[in-house]
C-alpha cells in the first residue's frame, strides 16, 4: 500500500521534477532519529537547524548544499585499538557516523554554521529576489473620470 502511482499528475506538467523527487523521498525517508535535531524559525525570513553532535570535532563534521538539499555528515576518527582496550559498563553515547539530509525550499540560503557546546547550529535565510516579491500597482483614474471630478 506504500506505492503510489503519480504518473497521471505528471502527464500535463513540465518542470516539476523537484516535486517528483520530493514525493519519492517521502516514501524512502530514513527513519533514523540519530542525531537528534531542532528546526527553529527565528523570524519571518530566518531559520536555524540545531543538531546534537556531542563527541564530534569540527574536523569530523561536514555541511554542504547541493540541488536544494542540505547534507550534514559526521565521520568519527575512532582508534579501534584504543576502543578495544576500554571496558564499558553502559555505552549510551553513540559514536557512529551519520548523514542527515534536509530539503530546502527555493530561495533558502545557508548563511553559516558553528559548533558550540556539542551542538551544530546551521543558520538559514530566505532571500527572495526583488523580481519575485509582490508589487503594488497604483490605480489611476481614467481621463473621463478626471474631467467629471474637475467639474464638481
Amino acid at each position: 500500500m506504500r506505492d503510489f502511482d503519480f504518473t497521471p499528475l505528471f502527464r500535463t506538467s513540465v518542470g516539476f521534477d523537484r516535486m517528483a523527487r520530493l514525493l519519492d523521498n517521502i516514501q524512502t525517508e530514513n527513519t533514523s532519529s540519530y542525531p537528534p535535531y531542532n528546526i527553529e524559525k527565528l523570524d519571518e525570513d530566518s531559520y536555524q537547524i540545531s543538531m546534537a553532535v556531542a563527541g564530534f570535532a569540527e574536523s569530523e563534521l561536514d555541511v554542504e548544499i547541493q540541488d536544494n538539499q542540505l547534507k550534514i555528515t559526521g565521520r568519527r576518527d575512532v582508534d579501534e585499538e584504543s576502543d578495544a582496550n576500554r571496558s564499558f559498563l553502559h555505552r549510551g553515547i553513540a559514536q557512529r557516523a551519520f548523514e542527515r539530509r534536509f530539503s530546502l525550499a527555493e530561495h533558502i540560503k545557508v548563511t553559516g554554521a558553528k559548533l558550540e557546546n556539542g551542538l551544530l547550529h546551521v543558520k538559514l535565510e530566505r532571500e527572495v529576489p526583488e523580481a519575485m516579491k509582490p508589487k503594488s500597482i497604483p490605480i489611476q483614474a481614467s481621463s473621463s473620470q478626471k474631467k467629471l471630478a474637475g467639474k464638481s
